[in-house]
């Protein structure tokens, strides 16, 4: 393939062959045949020099919340027998006009050089980065060769997450929100509340050898019992009550109430009207998975969905545009009294629900949620004190 230098060349060779043509100049045929023979020279070299080169490139990190930064190591090096050429590196990011151009000086045989770039992020989503492309030049860069030295990347960009207040624990009665006795599960004498895999820092003198033995891992007697409030964090994403920006806003309050409610300690579950059911689950590896989904979410169809009374605290994240059908649904939504809070997105020109069962926040377009629902949190933190 011909550079625009090449491209250059050839066609002013072609010129002079005709304006030697016409003037009948052999002079000017001598200078089109050297720019031609120069070409030749530099396909020929092209493929009389093949390099081995491979590259792998490492994303650190490889999932980042919006505004962050990953930084992309490349690195190549040389299986041939020769020395490279100079090597351009192209890496695109997310298939659009966006890439990364880097060049590489001449490596050694068996040598390797590692080269970084930055990828800035503003949105949620998952963006794709290479496949890695390697060109070569001819010493006079008259012509290239491209060849892919690496596969596509996935960049997991999170939804952007406020600091907020937890919901208020709200523990239900099913089998998964804990157990209200401790159950007998050694010989007698040996009665404790659980088994759990052990972690650095527990002591070896509680370590169930039965129990490890069949599980091949180190299990822990667990005698007191935890106690887990849970929250369900339910995400309205119906395209019919959406645009782009109510969308990014929705996601990111429930990301940010998701974080919030993961890191006190509760179980936490996340709930999509396009059907999406994360089930109960707590510890970090379950809130990395809830925020990767809600990277990847788009609008869709879907209904609000039907909910039992055990789902514990209740947060719903609308935009103002629910209809008073959906509305009386939500009544039906918390699992107890006053668990519900209604997150309401306000979209220019829409009214907000005048009434809603529950604890309503209402967030301006644009506007953050943290310090509406801190002071909602707040205010029903006291009040649920006080009727304690």
């Amino acid at each position: 393939m011909l550079t625009r230098r090449g491209w250059a060349l050839t066609v002013g060779g072609l010129l002079l062959a005709l304006a030697g043509r016409l003037l009948g100049l052999l002079e000017l045929y001598v200078l089109a045949a050297g720019c031609w023979a120069l070409m030749g020279m530099a396909l020929a070299f092209l493929a009389t020099h093949p390099a081995d080169v491979q590259a792998r490139r490492a994303l650190t990190p490889h999932r980042v919340r919006a505004g962050d930064e990953s930084v992309v190591e490349l690195t190549v090096s040389n299986r041939g027998r020769r020395p490279t050429p100079v090597v351009e590196l192209r890496d695109p990011v997310d298939g659009g006009p966006r890439r990364a151009r880097l060049l590489m000086a001449p490596l050694r045989p068996g040598a390797a050089e590692t080269a970084h770039y930055r990828i800035p992020t503003e949105r949620r989503g998952v963006l794709t980065v290479g496949p890695l492309e390697a060109r070569r030049f001819d010493p006079l860069a008259l012509s290239t060769r491209a060849s892919v030295v690496a596969d596509v990347s996935e960049l997991v960009v999170y939804p952007l997450v406020e600091e907020l207040l937890p919901l208020p624990h709200a523990p239900g009665d099913d089998r998964r929100g804990g157990f209200r006795r401790a159950t007998a599960v050694g010989a007698a004498g040996d009665d404790f509340y659980a088994l759990r895999p052990w972690v650095v820092g527990d002591d070896l003198r509680q370590v169930h050898w039965p129990s490890t033995a069949r599980r091949d891992e180190l299990m822990v007697r667990q005698h007191d019992v935890p106690w887990q409030g849970r929250a369900t964090v339910v995400l309205d994403i119906r395209s019919r009550y959406h645009d782009a920006d109510s969308l990014e806003q929705a996601v990111s309050a429930a990301a940010s109430i998701a974080t919030s409610s993961g890191q006190g300690g509760s179980l936490l579950r996340l709930i999509t009207t396009d059907g999406g059911d994360s089930a109960f689950g707590n510890g970090p590896g379950h809130l990395e998975a809830l925020l990767e989904r809600l990277a990847r979410i788009e609008a869709g169809p879907g209904e609000l969905p039907d909910l039992p009374q055990t789902s514990g605290a209740v947060a719903l994240v609308v935009t103002a545009d629910v209809p008073a059908a959906d509305l009386s649904h939500l009544a039906r939504l918390g699992g107890r009294p006053g668990s519900l809070t209604l997150v309401v997105i306000a979209r220019n020109g829409r009214d907000t629900p005048a009434a809603a069962p529950g604890t309503m926040v209402l967030v301006g377009r644009d506007q953050p949620l943290a310090p509406a629902w801190n002071q909602a949190m707040a205010r029903a933190g006291v009040m649920r004190g006080a009727a304690g």
